[in-house]
């Protein structure tokens, strides 16, 4: 015969095993289904992708370049538009 103490350890631990798979079973979070707002790159911005491409650039020496030329494009649009 078993001893109460007994019984109860042995609930105790199928109780334990039944809460486990209750939590594993936990549905996964909702994909969003909101997606982001698309990009709008600038003509300038295009120009300059294509110019890095032409070059060969990658990486570092890419974003610094397309900075630069963002920059420059920026700069003859002000010039051009206080004439």
């Amino acid at each position: 015969m078993m001893t109460m103490t007994s019984r109860a350890t042995a609930t105790a631990f199928a109780s334990l095993l039944l809460m486990s798979s209750a939590f594993a079973q936990t549905p996964a979070p909702a994909a969003k289904t909101e997606s982001k707002a698309p990009v709008v790159r600038t003509a300038a911005s295009l120009e300059c992708s294509k110019e890095a491409d032409a070059k060969g650039l990658h990486g570092k020496e890419r974003k610094k370049f397309r900075s630069e030329c963002k920059k420059a494009a920026a700069d003859k649009g002000a010039a051009a538009d206080k004439k």
